[in-house]
């Protein structure tokens, strides 16, 4: 980090060093205290990533804002595509020149990776933004780019752009009404940083956000939408409503402080029994759409799989136990391979 010394020596003033050397003192002071706590890295993000290693140090900041160090976020918002892409191809395995089936086409399974890894950047970016003074007070988020300075609000927007034109340049490669259908996603974008302070809710419409993808790969098929992807979108609200209220179990202190509302302050002591209601709804629905689909028996082994895997999740969590909370969150992510590898086994019987 650099810094202007009032009166030091430069090729701009040209004054002796001499006369300004107890303000390098306390420059050289001030810079050791700050990159204890804000040089390169944010507060929870995982020590010497790969992400780190490769990328130039001027360059962290960026790949913190984008959260490039913790893919989970890309991978939950990736989910709902693969699947509506897989159940989509399984579900026209009997339709005559559609490509792939009943195989989820692979060319759009690379263009979700792409888009999620894209548009899960520019989020969080968008996030920082609209956060960063609530950030500041939270002793999680108070060393992110933003919030220490180590980015402005002008090179963060700037960022934003970026990711969300490669996210454009990943959507247009689809058909014009899945173009349009992934344009209205982004109001609800717009609106998710907001609504922890006016809702206990927020969870919710994240939900909404997260899950966009569940009419994404059926419409890329398709060229429209049905009660299949409908039900596989309203079961993904329930999941990301479930996982992210015990993500959000890691800051109900700090946000109680400031202010910042959510489900996992919402629910409480009862987060046990929503989780119940939430995951079991988002099974059921699953269900539904499968059945709505056509799916082959052997699919539904992967939502069996799913469900073991949620209840273990409620059976050991501890609100209270903040890393905990964080692994659980992550092992999310294994629910998504599980849904898909049903998908994919039920592809072999269709």
């Amino acid at each position: 980090m650099r810094y202007e010394l009032p009166g030091a020596w430069s090729s701009r003033t040209g004054r002796p060093l001499t006369f300004v050397r107890s303000l390098v003192t306390s420059a050289v002071m001030q810079d050791t205290i700050q990159s204890r706590d804000s040089q390169g890295r944010v507060a929870d993000a995982p020590s010497g990533h790969w992400v780190y290693r490769a990328l130039p140090r001027r360059q962290w900041p960026y790949a913190q804002l984008a959260r490039w160090d913790r893919p989970i976020g890309w991978w939950l918002l990736l989910w709902p595509c693969w699947w509506s892409a897989a159940m989509a191809g399984v579900a026209g395995a009997d339709l005559p020149g559609l490509a792939f089936a009943p195989w989820p086409h692979p060319w759009h399974l690379f263009l979700f990776l792409i888009g999620a890894v894209a548009m899960r950047g520019a989020g969080c970016t968008y996030n920082d933004l609209v956060d960063q003074k609530i950030d500041e007070q939270v002793a999680r988020t108070r060393s992110r780019p933003l919030p220490s300075g180590q980015v402005t609000r002008r090179q963060a927007w700037l960022f934003l752009i970026g990711q969300a034109l490669v996210g454009f340049l990943v959507l247009i490669q689809f058909n014009l009404f899945a173009i349009g259908f992934g344009i209205l996603s982004l109001a609800v974008v717009a609106i998710y940083p907001f609504m922890k302070r006016i809702t206990d809710w927020p969870q919710l419409t994240l939900g909404l956000a997260f899950s966009w993808g569940a009419w994404m790969g059926w419409a890329a098929i398709y060229g429209e939408v049905g009660w299949a992807p409908a039900l596989l979108y309203a079961g993904s609200i329930l999941w990301t409503i479930g996982y992210d209220t015990i993500y959000a179990h890691q800051d109900k202190e700090d946000d109680a402080l400031v202010g910042v509302r959510s489900t996992a302050r919402l629910f409480g002591e009862n987060t046990r029994g929503w989780l119940v209601a939430l995951y079991s709804g988002c099974l059921v629905l699953f269900a539904a759409a499968y059945a709505v689909a056509g799916m082959p028996p052997l699919a539904y082994a992967g939502l069996i799989a799913a469900a073991l895997h949620m209840g273990n999740q409620i059976r050991v969590l501890d609100i209270d136990d903040a890393d905990q909370c964080l692994a659980l969150f992550k092992s999310n992510t294994v629910v998504g391979w599980l849904v898909f590898a049903g998908l994919l086994a039920g592809a072999l019987t269709a």
